[in-house]
Parts: C-alpha cells; structure tokens; sequence
C-alpha cells in the first residue's frame, strides 16, 4: 500500500486525501479511471459508481456514506469523461454504449481479483444506469453483480411522442451515417444551475468535466443512447435484485432556473422511468423520493439523506 491507501501504482486524487485513483488500460490508446476510498473496515464488500452523462464522480459524500457503512467504494469516469477525458477528444462519444462494457469489466476485475471483493453492488446514474443495467444483463450468467442500484436512470428519451418516434428514425439513420455532426450544443442550464454552488446549488465541481449546460450531443452518441433504450424496452433479465429510485416528479422545458428547479428532475421524466422499470428484470423495486432532484444524491440535504437510507434498507433486505 502507499499513502493513498491503495496499491503502489495508484495515484493521488484531485479528491484529496483518503481518495486514489488508476488508470484502465482499454483497446487501442483509450482508456478510463477508477477513483477508489477504502473503509476502515470492509466488511460488506464493495460498491462501484458509474455516472452519467456530462459528470464524472465527485461526490465525496457518497463515497463516504458507503465507507461509513462497511463497503470499499469505487467510481468510474467512464472513457472521454473526467478524469478519463484526453485533449482534443469529444467529451462522452461512443457510438455503441456497449463499448462502456469494457471499462466495467476492468473495474470489476479489480474490486473481484485484485482487491478480493466477494460482494459487488454497482450503482448507476442517469446514462449510467442504462448503462449498467444493459451491463447486468449480458453478464447474468457470469455470477459478478450482487445487487443494482439505480439514481434516476435514462430509460427513455425525455421528449414528445413525435421525437420519440419519427425522430428516433431520423437519429438513427443520420447517426449510423454521419455519428460526428452535433445535434444540440447542450442540455440548457437549469439543471446545472440547480446543483452548482456558484449558482442556486451546494456542490463545486469541475466545470471542465461537468459544464454547467453539459457537452454537445452528437448524432452517433445520441443514437447509441436510443438503441439501448430498445434493447432495455424488449426487456432484460437482470438478475440480481434492483432498486430504482427516482424523484417524485419532473419539470421539464424550462428554459430558464426557477425554485422549482429544487424539487423536481429537470433531465428526465421519471413516468418513463416508473414505466419501463419492470422491464429491467424480475426484482425490481421503485422508490419515488419526494422534492428529489435529477441526480437525488445532489439534492437537498433531507432528500438526499432520505435517498440514501433507500438504499441502506434495500441493502439490508437482500
């Protein structure tokens, strides 16, 4: 061990101390990091955190909620995210979100074979809990993953029936054709204004990695998504026992921060995530916190307290 608390080849974090992190190795010059916190005692084994879009893991509280409590964490910046995100690369851009599957993998290898984790619980966020859910499923028989944890996951495209629809085909064939071309410059700023402390929020992030109005959506990318959103629709077999927690109501379109920004996902809407939940598998549970925000860790000190003894007691049970 060195001083981080993790292996020699570990490096220091920007989180500081009690926080290391190592590069993944993935094909060709790619790669992703692996951000890890040990716990005084490790007794429940280990948790891995997998972000979404435009993010990257910073939320020390999280990390130290599970420590806390006996598990190793873990978080992933997926590769072109954080941490993981190289000069002149288009932040987040994948045309295949099954080429996330790879930096996963690697994560687990490490928790399971190199740290001698026996118990797995992966928590996922946003596109990382399609991610992760697609995940769990091509890996049900591979006897990895204890239990899934999902934070307002993207499980459908939050837009009109017509874009839905017709505009999903069209999305497809431009983004099969010409992936690179950007569709909209960003997701608009109410949602970072809602989480950032320089705006109506408590967190300080990197707004280099976390831009307030998040990264350019890309044809190729955003085809990815709606691919997996069909798979996820046909239904998956996850399964391990899964928790999806969302907020209890959504606020979208707005163009501009309003207070009611603090109590609702701006991102999502969470009636697609109540509605495509039993898709994912045979166990799973829906938790709809109320005032919660997009990611309900970020939220308000009572809802995310609340969100997180969700978890506790899911964890508990199983």
């Amino acid at each position: 061990m060195d001083e981080t608390g993790g292996r020699a080849d570990d490096l220091a974090d920007v989180l500081g101390s009690g926080y290391s992190a190592r590069g993944l190795p993935l094909g060709g010059d790619l790669g992703a990091v692996l951000v890890r916190r040990r716990a005084e005692h490790a007794t429940r084994g280990a948790v891995l955190y997998v972000h979404g879009f435009a993010d990257y893991f910073f939320q020390t509280h999280v990390a130290e909620h599970f420590t806390d409590r006996g598990f190793d964490f873990y978080a992933l910046d997926l590769r072109a995210y954080g941490r993981s995100l190289r000069p002149g690369e288009a932040a987040g851009f994948v045309t295949d979100l099954t080429k996330h599957f790879e930096e996963v993998d690697a994560a687990v290898r490490v928790i399971r074979e190199e740290d001698g984790h026996r118990r797995l619980v992966v928590v996922g966020h946003s596109t990382g809990g399609l991610i992760t859910s697609l995940w769990a499923h091509e890996r049900r028989d591979d006897d990895v993953l204890d239990a899934l944890v999902l934070n307002s996951p993207w499980l459908d495209l939050a837009e009109s029936w017509l874009l839905r629809t017709v505009g999903t085909a069209l999305v497809r064939g431009v983004g099969r054709i010409a992936p690179r071309p950007v569709l909209r410059p960003g997701l608009g700023p109410v949602y970072g204004h809602s989480v950032h402390r320089d705006h109506h929020g408590e967190w300080d992030f990197d707004l280099a990695w976390k831009p307030i109005e998040a990264f350019p959506v890309h044809a190729g990318w955003l085809r990815a998504v709606r691919r997996g959103h069909a798979r996820l629709h046909r239904g998956l077999d996850v399964r391990v026992p899964v928790l999806l927690l969302c907020a209890s109501r959504s606020h979208l379109r707005a163009k501009r921060w309003t207070p009611e920004a603090m109590t609702a996902d701006t991102v999502l809407d969470v009636a697609h995530m109540r509605k495509w939940a039993p898709k994912i598998g045979g166990r799973v549970r829906v938790v709809a916190v109320e005032n919660g925000m997009h990611d309900l860790f970020l939220s308000a000190e009572p809802v995310r307290r609340r969100a997180l003894a969700e978890v506790d007691e899911f964890l508990d049970s199983i």
